[in-house]
C-alpha cells in the first residue's frame, strides 16, 4: 500500500478578525488626529517657522531610533506610539497658538521727550499789532487784523477765514454795534488788489454775510478800477500805508466815519 502525500500544515499566525479591526480602527483614529494636527501645525508654521524645524528633527530622531532597533513591533504597539507622538505634537502646537506672536518690528522703544517737536503741527498764535505784516503767514495776518479790531473796541471778534469762507476772514461787531466783515489780502508790494477781487468780495459781504461795514485790508495797494468799484459798493479799502497807520495807532479804526486810514 502506498502512502498518500499530504500538504504540510501552515503553522504561521492565524487570521484574527478582532485584531485586524482594532488595527484599522487605530489607523483611522491616527489619521484623524494627524489631520487636526496638520491643520493646527499649518498655522504655527506660518507664525513660528522654527517649530516646523523642531518637529521635523523630533520625527527624524524617532525614525532613526526605531531603525536601529531590529525587533519587530506589533501593529497595536506602532499605532499606540504613533498616537502618543501625535498627541504630544498637537499639545505643543496648541500651546504655541496660545502664546502671543512676537512683533516683527521688535520691541517698541518709546521716543525721548521732545524728539518730534519739530514735526508737530504749529498752532497760529495771535500776533501783536504793529509788527511787520509782510513777514506773517496768511493765517497770522488774519489774526493780526483781528487783534487790531479787539484793540479798538470791537466785540465778538472771530477769525473765520479758510476753505468755504466766501470772502469773510474776520467778523466782528464795531463799538457802535454794526456788523463788520473783513477780507484780508496779504500781497506783495508789486501785486495790487484788482477789481475782480473787489467784485468777488462785494458779491458776498452784504448779501451772504449781512455786513453793515465791509472792509478789505491788504499789505499792498489797490488798482484804480478796484477803488472805483469799492466806492460804488460802499466797501472800505485799507492799503499798506493806511494799515501801518492803523496798526501804529495813528489812525482810528477804518470803520469809523471819516477815518484817515480808509480810501473811499
Amino acid at each position: 500500500m502506498y502512502r498518500r502525500r499530504t500538504r504540510p500544515e501552515y503553522r504561521g499566525r492565524r487570521f484574527d478578525l478582532r485584531a485586524t479591526a482594532v488595527f484599522f480602527g487605530l489607523l483611522a483614529t491616527a489619521l484623524i488626529v494627524a489631520g487636526f494636527a496638520a491643520r493646527a501645525l499649518a498655522g504655527v508654521v506660518q507664525r513660528r517657522p522654527v517649530w516646523a524645524v523642531v518637529l521635523l528633527c523630533v520625527v527624524a530622531a524617532i525614525l532613526l531610533a526605531h531603525g536601529r532597533r531590529r525587533r519587530r513591533l506589533s501593529a497595536a504597539r506602532i499605532a499606540r506610539r504613533a498616537g502618543e507622538a501625535l498627541e504630544r505634537g498637537t499639545s505643543t502646537a496648541l500651546d504655541a497658538l496660545d502664546d502671543p506672536a512676537p512683533s516683527p518690528l521688535g520691541p517698541v522703544i518709546p521716543a525721548p521727550a521732545g524728539a518730534y517737536d519739530d514735526v508737530l503741527p504749529t498752532v497760529v498764535a495771535p500776533v501783536a499789532p504793529g509788527v511787520a505784516h509782510d513777514a506773517l503767514s496768511p493765517e497770522q495776518f488774519e489774526a493780526a487784523i483781528a487783534d487790531l479790531c479787539v484793540r479798538d473796541g470791537c466785540a465778538r471778534v472771530e477769525v473765520v477765514g479758510g476753505a468755504g469762507d466766501l470772502g469773510a476772514d474776520v467778523t466782528a461787531l464795531t463799538p457802535d454795534g454794526r456788523r463788520l466783515v473783513v477780507q484780508c489780502k496779504r500781497y506783495g508790494e508789486d501785486n495790487k488788489v484788482g477789481s475782480q477781487d473787489l467784485q468777488r468780495f462785494g458779491g458776498t459781504c452784504f448779501t451772504v454775510h449781512e455786513a453793515d461795514v465791509a472792509l478789505i485790508v491788504t499789505t499792498s495797494d489797490f488798482t484804480a478800477p478796484a477803488v472805483e468799484y469799492a466806492e460804488q459798493c460802499g466797501i472800505v479799502c485799507v492799503n499798506r500805508d493806511a494799515l501801518l497807520a492803523w496798526s501804529e495807532g495813528r489812525a482810528p479804526g477804518p470803520w469809523a466815519a471819516g477815518a484817515d486810514g480808509a480810501e473811499a
